[in-house]
């Protein structure tokens, strides 16, 4: 297997949020319509969703406990979640590699989805696959770093890209293309899964490197208290900033998750095409619906 690192812009000195949105450019059917493949996404709650591209199944953030299960993260914050996930393990179809955004939250990774991490291929942080050792086919990736990998017998690129989530726990987003996917005016069309994280600047890095066709976005305007006595904490995107981020990173298609089933939830969907609405960009927005397999492109 190897590894290429793809070199890092400067990391940013404040992760203060702007709302301040530029206009570039917007997607047209036109630039969609390079994209190669055939996709499809099912979800199944929160950040869960399978992801089928050409009948090759990648499964996000795996979650599938039952509505009222309590969880302590390993920074003793207690999530509960008040739906059930639209799936069991047992409706699953075959899952042939796994895009984890960190192992260490429990609305991400519950003991259910554990137990689809043995012998198939996860992609998650260097945390991540040390936490989740010894199993020999979960890589940990640094931000911009990328792993050429087969998949299904299909050739994948899956790069990481940087999050800011609880501070202290790492988190990545990642970008999966293939040649299958073809170009956009030289750049690969890829999927971005933004893993959770608030909006950052250095995310904008993406439009450089790829066209980024459909961008899954794990929303909600999560809070939880990092420690007693402190103030709530944002840790995933509101509504503004991943209209923003996508604008900034010339995606095609936005996907929403992680906007609903749990407490620290702070905007569901009406509050989200609220804000898409105002941003311009709800038009460039696909809604999914649990359990429902929905084609993309």
């Amino acid at each position: 297997m190897q590894s290429v690192i793809i070199s890092s812009p400067a990391l940013l000195s404040s992760h203060k949020v702007s709302l301040l949105v530029r206009p570039p450019r917007l997607p047209t059917t036109k630039m969609a319509s390079t994209f190669k493949s055939d996709v499809e996404i099912t979800h199944i709650g929160t950040a869960t969703a399978i992801l089928s591209i050409n009948g090759i199944n990648m499964l996000t953030d795996p979650f599938f406990s039952p509505a009222g299960t309590r969880g302590l993260t390993r920074s003793a914050s207690v999530l509960e979640n008040t739906e059930s996930p639209a799936m069991a393990l047992h409706d699953l179809p075959v899952i042939d590699a796994v895009l984890l955004s960190h192992e260490n939250h429990f609305d991400n990774l519950d003991e259910l989805g554990r137990r689809l991490l043995d012998g198939r291929r996860v992609f998650t942080t260097p945390d991540g696959a040390k936490n989740l050792a010894p199993r020999p086919a979960v890589h940990g990736l640094h931000p911009w770093e990328s792993i050429e990998t087969k998949i299904s017998g299909k050739s994948f690129q899956i790069t990481a890209t940087p999050c800011v989530h609880f501070p202290g726990h790492e988190c990545t987003g990642l970008v999966v293309t293939t040649p299958d996917f073809g170009e956009t005016n030289g750049l690969p069309n890829a999927i971005y899964f933004s893993g959770d994280t608030v909006y950052i600047k250095e995310l904008a890095e993406m439009r450089r490197k790829f066209h980024i066709t459909i961008a899954l976005l794990n929303i909600g305007a999560a809070f939880v208290t990092p420690e007693p006595g402190a103030d709530p904490l944002q840790i995933t995107m509101c509504g503004k900033q991943a209209a923003r981020l996508f604008r900034d990173i010339e995606a095609d298609i936005l996907v929403p998750m992680h906007f609903e089933s749990w407490k620290h939830f702070t905007e569901g969907r009406e509050a989200l095409r609220s804000a898409f609405e105002a941003a311009g960009v709800l038009d460039y927005v696909r809604w999914l619906e649990p359990g429902v397999t929905q084609k993309i492109i």
